[in-house]
């Protein structure tokens, strides 16, 4: 009984840890906020270090308590397949950047616009209509539940 008190007790602890670091407003616009001009880095994963595309859609979804793969190859194949025009917020868009398959990820953001790490420019926003990226664009891809994709838009702040 001890044990499973003391599971319950540090799960209970550390979702309530988790629920502060969304972001400053709590939801996926606050997390893009804040990340938004971090620098690019092969490789990276955080704030501190700098991000790849898909590093940068791991720490978001991340404060979000939804698991990813690593790579934009691997993100590229879960979740449903989403038509260019039924796209919401916190959904996948693959771009073919370097002629190979998918080599390049971001997320929808809303209004024709997804959130990325591009190398040239770090996190930042850009329109899919942007012709680089409509000649490139590739797929998209829903990897979130319903109660995941509401918990995205709507996380309650814990941050003030």
């Amino acid at each position: 009984m001890k044990k499973i008190s003391l599971f319950l007790s540090s799960a209970v602890l550390l979702f309530s840890i988790g629920a502060g670091t969304a972001s400053a407003n709590g939801t996926l616009e606050g997390s893009v906020s804040n990340l938004l001009g971090t620098p690019y880095q092969w490789g990276g994963t955080s704030k501190d270090t700098g991000f790849d595309c898909s590093g940068f859609i791991l720490n978001v979804f991340n404060q979000f308590g939804i698991e990813l793969p690593r790579t934009s190859k691997y993100q590229a194949s879960i979740g449903e397949k989403v038509a260019k025009a039924d796209l919401r917020p916190g959904d996948l868009v693959f771009f073919n950047i370097d002629g190979k398959g998918i080599s390049h990820a971001g997320f929808y953001v809303g209004d024709g616009k997804f959130a990325h790490s591009a190398s040239n420019k770090g996190v930042s926003i850009s329109n899919l209509s942007d012709s680089y990226y409509a000649k490139r664009y590739v797929t998209a891809r829903r990897a979130t539940t319903e109660d995941a994709y509401a918990h995205m838009i709507s996380y309650p702040s814990t941050a003030e």
